[in-house]
């Protein structure tokens, strides 16, 4: 976050991070500000990006998604657009959830959802299939789910 934000602009992120359905109203209350400066700092947050997306969240399981798969892939080193090719065609993916550049012994985490292993073993051999660039996929299968989220800490 940049110093562009003052404490109303957190406690509000805060807010709507844990609930973004909340009217303006009932943020206000909880942030000393009126219902109408709620409504243009929340503007003004969307306009800048800070806040990217206001999405539902759904239960996986009832969504008949409930597996979840850590996809370590390994990028052949000598493709040097390989990450920008990839991040293309991962955007236009459903079932691909998240995907992280790292560090270590893989170049990329993809967070991937599946209703079965057989499923998943189709999205990987699309992967595979459209991305020759990606030389392995190592595959970890969540088991259960400790924590799951995407708040970000707005302290001041």
């Amino acid at each position: 976050m940049s110093a562009m934000l003052d404490s109303f602009d957190r406690s509000i992120l805060d807010i709507v991070q844990r609930n973004c359905q909340l009217k303006a109203e009932t943020i206000a209350e909880q942030v000393g500000l009126s219902a109408s400066a709620v409504q243009r700092r929340l503007k003004r947050l969307r306009e800048e990006g800070v806040i990217a997306a206001e999405i539902a969240v759904l239960d996986r399981k009832l969504a008949d998604n409930p597996m979840t798969f850590i996809a370590g892939m390994e990028i052949e080193r000598e493709n040097y657009d390989a990450l920008s090719k990839f991040r293309v065609w991962a955007e236009k993916q459903d079932h691909i959830q998240q995907v992280y550049y790292v560090t270590g012994s893989v170049d990329l985490i993809a967070i991937i959802t599946a209703r079965d292993v057989g499923q998943y073993d189709e999205i990987t051999a699309g992967i595979m299939a459209q991305n020759p660039q990606i030389k392995r996929i190592h595959t970890n299968v969540v088991l259960k789910d400790i924590k799951l989220g995407l708040f970000v800490p707005v302290e001041a």
